[in-house]
């Protein structure tokens, strides 16, 4: 039983002493309060790329195109630098902010392509079908397409959403707020580093596996819905 004591008195020293729990505990609100207004500002950011790139309009295709192939082409953690040391290195903003910034125009452009893919989804002979009801392109979108096209889309904006979860682990690089942030810090006061890294492992699977569930149970009603 001596591995037992041993993770026992690890699992004190890293949880239970000077309240460490507490830490962890601020940083995991911190994550999910980041991940949560990256998502909204993200879903803003996707669904109007996407409308500009199925425009005929050549400047915002263009527009669109460009920064699509930006940021689906550069690390996370090189935007979230260069967003925070250049673009707001002289603005006294909060580091929070600028993440929740940095991950929502990341996951803007998987959003983007997300949606667009939904929309051409939907058979073309919807749009026709709605022209000739006397709906305009914009009527014909927003009252036939787009409600036809989120069951296509919900899934994969699910999916995107979890992995952005994920991705919120490197955002120690400019803000020590976060759930790594928070092992960091109890690794420097114990000196032992595999109690707290494994401890905000076993909590972002949690909480991944929680989002999971929840997506599973949506595209199940989904599915009900289809079938009805």
């Amino acid at each position: 039983m001596e591995w037992w004591d041993t993770f026992l008195y690890e699992f004190n020293r890293t949880f239970i002493v000077d309240d460490r729990w507490k830490m962890f505990a601020s940083g995991l609100g911190n994550t999910l309060t980041i991940w949560f207004f990256a998502v909204l500002l993200g879903l803003a950011i996707g669904t109007l790329i996407a409308f500009m790139k199925l425009s005929r309009f050549k400047p915002f295709q263009w527009i669109s195109n460009v920064y699509i192939d930006i940021i689906r082409g550069t690390p996370t953690m090189v935007q979230i630098l260069i967003i925070y040391n250049i673009i707001f290195m002289s603005v006294n903003i909060s580091r929070m902010l600028v993440a929740v910034i940095a991950f929502g125009i990341n996951s803007g452009a998987y959003v983007a392509e997300i949606i667009r893919g939904g929309i051409l989804s939907v058979n073309k002979g919807q749009m026709e079908a709605g022209r000739s009801l006397g709906l305009n392109h914009a009527q014909t979108m927003f009252h036939i397409i787009m409600p036809q096209a989120v069951k296509n889309i919900l899934p994969a904006l699910g999916n995107e959403a979890i992995v952005l979860a994920k991705e919120t682990s490197v955002i120690g690089y400019i803000a020590n707020v976060d759930l790594t942030a928070a092992a960091l810090k109890v690794q420097s006061r114990t000196y032992s580093f595999v109690m707290p890294l494994i401890a905000i492992a076993v909590i972002y699977y949690v909480v991944i596996k929680i989002m999971t569930i929840l997506l599973n149970l949506l595209e199940k009603r989904l599915r009900k819905a289809d079938n009805r």
